[in-house]
């Protein structure tokens, strides 16, 4: 796999809010039945970790054009297609959130995409990146899978949320976390337009150099 650098960045948001805890938005049943690895990996007490890995990247006709949109907006976004080497760096940020760094091998350069989760004053979950693109979630349990659903997106500025109409939007993004046992996992992500189908969709596994629970 080639090598991704990875310098530290703290870069995510500018005051703190209340502790992200995903067992309670979860909920009691539902994070029983996660594997006792999930449950590692997104607890509230999680330690910093590191996650190497293969993405296999599909975006659509329509999707390149979303992924150009949102170069205004830090690049959430890619564009790029086929199997890529890919780490993922997960911290706290220090004010309640957890900062998600991807980092993605893509023709000799290192494309990063970053995003915070994080609950706002009213303790719903929230994903903002570095550019102010933000997506309200749902987070919950599925046949064993941990998995985030968008529910709106919305521009944060200036501490205010500006909703996107869901048209301009490129759609319903679900992310599945699935344990595979013996330290590795599966990521799959994927956005569904009502008009245009799928724009982009993700999926890989990666090591968790934590190994796994028993």
């Amino acid at each position: 796999m080639k090598h991704l650098s990875i310098t530290p960045n703290r870069r995510t948001v500018d005051r703190a809010g209340p502790s992200l805890d995903l067992p309670s938005l979860v909920g009691d049943e539902g994070w029983r039945r996660l594997p006792a690895a999930v449950r590692r990996r997104f607890g509230p007490a999680h330690r910093d970790a590191v996650y190497e890995g293969e993405l296999t990247l599909h975006c659509s006709p329509i999707g390149r054009l979303f992924a150009w949109a949102s170069g205004w907006l830090g690049g959430p976004l890619t564009d790029e297609r086929g199997d890529v080497p890919a780490r993922v760096r997960v911290y706290g940020n220090g004010l309640g959130g957890v900062v998600w760094e991807r980092h993605f091998a893509i023709a000799g350069r290192d494309k990063l995409v970053r995003s915070t989760k994080m609950a706002d004053d009213h303790g719903r979950l929230v994903e903002r990146t570095d550019g102010g693109l933000s997506m309200a979630l749902d987070v919950f349990e599925d046949d064993g899978a941990l998995v985030f659903q968008s529910r709106s997106y919305f521009f944060a500025l200036a501490g205010r949320r500006l909703p996107i109409p869901g048209m301009f939007t490129p759609g319903t993004c679900r992310v599945e976390h699935h344990d595979l046992g013996n330290g590795r996992f599966r990521f799959v992500l994927s956005m569904v337009h009502p008009w245009w189908g799928t724009t982009f969709r993700q999926s890989g596994e990666f090591t968790d150099p934590e190994g796994s629970d028993a």
